[in-house]
């Protein structure tokens, strides 16, 4: 009997102690991070959804999981209909469904190192129509109730060297000087996880597949900086690397030390920071500037020693995957195969490279049906069989020192039908669209999203998700600011604008519930483009080297100009990845990779 509904019962029985009448569930952490140690899977404990980005809201008599389109299925599959109710965003929202079904006058909790100033202003402002009230609680009732919670990593912290990086941290932190003292700040609030491993040129394991390490920084206008971070992580290498300039604290140290910045200026990111941290500031009398963490944007534009790197990165791992492909090919019409021997399978021709430190992410192996849930992750309940008939797609990605890779691939497993070939045509030729797209500078990602839907729309079709996200430079697989998605897509980011350096993923794809996925994945590095008459454009350059799968298109539906495209970047896939390779290998390869015509 599943462990979910007598877990929603104690929930509503420490509220009714507590004094509440509700309580709000985010996906999320102290940090505002997207990937979450085990300590902070409060959605995951409390309602068995295991997709990356949720939340919920428990009340007395009912409750609610909110997720976006790409879980619609996944969570219909992982929590049950009994205990929940299924609200879809960016259609609803935690705010609009508490100002439409909290209790009048009612007392809805929630915790303020969870969740951002902006969102309690929205959920206050909701709840204030139905006369109920928005109560910050000191202590989380889901942790009362959570009797075998994990405790956060105690994992050491590790040096990111310049061979790496590029840059060192003393001169990541002159630029943040700079920055202090042209906004005429004393000091700035990092609590991005990702940005205070690049300031500091730090890496961690305190959360899967991030190489990122639980910690604070607070950087000042003479470049200086405190962490605050668990004593037991710094070992004496990291505390060599710091040097002086770096105050060390514990990581419990930190909400007391916002108390100290009275008649100071402190900037902080309302979308990274949380509300606690705000309120913390203003409580101390510091006066609190909310501007984007400096390190956002610096971090996203990539410097040529970071480039290189990912080259290289990209080059070991596509060799990595073509080699699981392969293999898939020759092992998956005899039967025996399944979703989840493949990501074993996968893993050890990545460990083969000896020097993967990390998946990227939970690798999304999924055949037949599973793949049409875009954000699919495998269990030992779910895992099914791959079998003739189905198309199978695995998105994956690596974690080296040089570089985070992030690719998708669609394999048949026997014949695929017709229309299987035309919808993977299509979402090749959305594919192709972008990654040759030219665009003026100051071009958003939202304003290229459309490239990459236009095959697609002609037949009516389209796909619930974004086109493309931002990868660090060993760090997190989705990083911001930038996005290539529609305006309103949940998260933000299409507005940024896109700028030489940044990396992005090019992934459009095709979705038939209850049949099969297809989703095709590059990454993509934003470089200049200078003209004979003076004019500089931004282009693509395509980072990623892996066969596509040639049975799958439809040439005829190709034009010249992508049958060109196609036979270029297969081309450059031999001789990026050929090295790789033994001689059988390279025998496949050069077939899979043979012009399309």
């Amino acid at each position: 009997m599943s462990a979910y509904p007598a877990r929603l019962v104690a929930l509503r029985a420490q509220l009714a102690q507590d004094q509440l009448d509700g309580f709000v569930v985010p996906l999320t952490d102290e940090y505002m991070s997207e990937y979450v140690g085990a300590y902070a899977q409060r959605l995951a404990w409390l309602t068995g959804f295991q997709g990356s980005a949720g939340s919920a809201v428990v009340l007395a008599e009912s409750a609610a999981i909110l997720t976006d389109g790409r879980y619609t299925l996944q969570v219909r599959e992982q929590v049950s209909a009994d205990d929940w109710h299924y609200v879809a965003v960016p259609a609803s929202n935690v705010a609009r469904w508490l100002g439409e079904h909290a209790p009048a006058g009612g007392r809805i909790g929630y915790d303020p190192w969870l969740h951002t100033s902006a969102w309690v202003a929205d959920a206050r402002a909701a709840l204030a129509t139905r006369g109920a009230e928005l109560v910050a609680v000191e202590r989380n009732p889901l942790d009362a109730v959570w009797a075998d919670r994990p405790a956060p990593s105690t994992a050491v912290l590790t040096v990111q060297d310049e061979a790496h990086s590029g840059l060192g941290s003393a001169a990541k932190r002159a630029q943040i000087a700079d920055w202090l003292t042209e906004t005429k700040a004393d000091a700035v609030v990092l609590t991005a996880l990702d940005s205070i491993a690049w300031t500091l040129n730090l890496r961690g394991s305190d959360v899967a597949h991030t190489p990122v390490a639980l910690a604070y920084a607070i950087v000042d206008a003479d470049g200086t900086a405190d962490l605050f971070v668990a004593p037991e992580k710094v070992t004496d290498a990291v505390r060599q690397h710091l040097g002086n300039a770096i105050r060390l604290h514990p990581r419990d140290a930190f909400a007391d030390a916002l108390q100290a910045f009275a008649g100071k200026r402190i900037a902080a990111d309302p979308e990274r920071a949380v509300s606690a941290i705000f309120d913390s500031l203003t409580a101390g009398g510091a006066t609190v500037l909310p501007l984007r963490d400096p390190v956002v944007l610096a971090k996203a534009i990539k410097n040529p020693v970071e480039i290189g790197g990912h080259r290289s990165a990209s080059a070991r791992d596509g060799a990595a995957v073509a080699r699981f492909l392969r293999w898939v090919e020759a092992e998956a019409p005899k039967g025996g195969l399944t979703e989840l021997s493949c990501v074993a399978r996968l893993q050890e021709f990545r460990e083969a490279t000896g020097v993967l430190l990390d998946t990227s992410f939970d690798t999304i192996s999924a055949t037949g049906a599973h793949g049409a849930s875009p954000h699919y992750h495998s269990t030992p309940e779910s895992n099914a069989p791959l079998e003739l008939g189905q198309l199978y797609l695995v998105d994956s990605g690596g974690q080296y020192a040089d570089g985070t890779t992030d690719l998708t691939r669609v394999l048949p497993i026997g014949t695929p039908t017709d229309e299987m070939r035309d919808r993977f045509t299509r979402v090749l030729q959305g594919h192709i669209a972008l990654a040759t797209a030219v665009f003026p500078v100051g071009t958003t990602g939202g304003q290229l999203d459309s490239f990459a839907r236009a095959p697609l729309w002609q037949i009516g079709l389209d796909y619930a998700h974004g086109t493309g996200h931002g990868v660090g430079a060993y760090l997190s697989v989705h990083e911001g600011p930038q996005r290539i998605a529609p305006p309103t897509y949940p998260g933000g980011g299409a507005a940024e604008p896109l700028r030489a350096g940044m990396i992005l993923s090019n992934e459009p794809g095709y979705y038939k519930a209850g049949e099969y996925g297809i989703r095709i994945e590059n990454l993509l590095l934003v470089e200049e483009r200078p003209f004979a008459h003076g004019v500089t454009m931004l282009g693509f350059e395509t980072l990623t080297f892996c066969p596509i799968e040639r049975s799958l298109i439809v040439a005829e539906m190709l034009s010249p100009r992508e049958r060109a495209w196609l036979d270029a970047y297969h081309a450059r896939v031999v001789d990026v990845i050929g090295s790789y390779l033994d001689a059988d290998e390279r025998a496949w390869l050069a077939a899979k990779c043979a012009p399309i015509a």
